[in-house]
C-alpha cells in the first residue's frame, strides 16, 4: 500500500487550521466557555493497560451522556503520531518526550510488587528489597519504548534502592504479568491504578508495602494550542473522574 505523510510545511498548515475547520463541523469549547453539544467521533490511542483495566468497564457511562458521540478506542503500544494517525487524543504510562501535542497530567499511580500466596508459601515472604535480588524469581514487563526490561526501583521518603533482579519469564503486556503474577510465576510490580482491586480481594499479597513510594505517571496528550474540541474537553473530564 502507498503510505502518504504529512510534510513539515503541512503539519504546520494542519496544526493552524484544522481546529477551525473543526469548530465549523463540532461544537466546541475554549477556555472559561461552557460546553456546547458535543457531537461526531472520537478517536482515542491509549495505553492497552488503561484502556483494558480502567477505561473500557466504565465506557457506557461516558456513551450514555453524550448520545451524539461515537467513539473509537484503539491500544497501541506507542502513542506515534497523533495527526497522522488520526487521533484526537491519547492517554498513554510513562513521563512525556519532548513533542508539539499539549500533554496533561492525570495521576501519579504507585508501583506496587506483588507475588501470590503461593509462590509465597514456596519462596518466603521478602523483608527488604534486596531480599529479592537473590532467591526469588522475578516477572519482567518490557518497555515498548526501549525494548529492554523496565527497571526496578523501591522508594521510602527520600530513599531509592535500585536493584538488579533475577527472573526467567519476561512479557511485553500488563495482562501476562498480571496472570503470571497471580499463577505464582514470580513476584511482579503492578501499577496500582489496576492492582488495588485484588490485592484488597486478596489475590495477590502487597509486599514490601513501607518501599512502594515510587510512582509511575498517566498523561493525556492532545493537537492545539489554546483551543480543545468539546469532544476531546468532554473525555479529558471523564477520564479524571475515573482515575480520580
Amino acid at each position: 500500500a502507498r503510505a502518504i505523510s504529512l510534510t513539515d510545511e503541512g503539519r504546520r498548515f494542519y496544526e493552524a487550521v484544522a481546529p477551525h475547520l473543526t469548530g465549523i463541523e463540532e461544537a466546541a469549547v475554549d477556555a472559561g466557555q461552557s460546553k456546547a453539544r458535543v457531537r461526531g467521533k472520537l478517536r482515542v490511542n491509549v495505553d492497552g493497560t488503561f484502556g483494558h483495566y480502567a477505561l473500557a468497564p466504565r465506557l457506557s457511562e461516558f456513551l450514555d451522556r453524550f448520545p451524539d458521540l461515537s467513539v473509537e478506542i484503539s491500544a497501541r503500544d506507542r502513542m506515534g503520531d497523533l495527526v497522522a494517525d488520526g487521533f484526537d487524543v491519547a492517554v498513554r504510562f510513562g513521563v512525556p518526550e519532548p513533542s508539539s501535542y499539549r500533554a496533561r497530567l492525570l495521576l501519579e499511580t504507585r508501583v506496587l510488587t506483588c507475588a501470590s500466596k503461593a509462590y509465597i508459601a514456596r519462596y518466603g515472604e521478602p523483608q527488604h528489597p534486596k531480599d529479592l535480588a537473590t532467591g526469588h524469581q522475578c516477572v519482567f514487563i518490557r518497555d515498548p519504548t526501549t525494548g529492554r526490561p523496565f527497571e526496578w526501583e523501591f522508594h521510602r521518603g527520600s530513599e531509592v534502592i535500585p536493584l538488579v533482579v533475577a527472573g526467567r519469564l519476561m512479557v511485553n503486556d500488563t495482562g501476562s504479568l498480571l496472570g503470571a503474577c497471580l499463577g505464582g510465576a514470580g513476584v511482579a510490580q503492578l501499577l496500582e491504578l489496576y492492582a488495588k482491586e485484588i490485592i484488597a480481594d486478596g489475590k495477590v499479597i502487597l509486599l514490601l508495602p513501607e518501599w512502594a513510594e515510587e510512582t509511575f505517571p498517566l498523561y493525556a496528550y492532545y493537537h492545539g494550542s489554546n483551543f480543545v474540541s468539546a469532544k476531546v474537553s468532554v473525555f479529558l473530564d471523564f477520564v479524571r473522574e475515573i482515575v480520580a
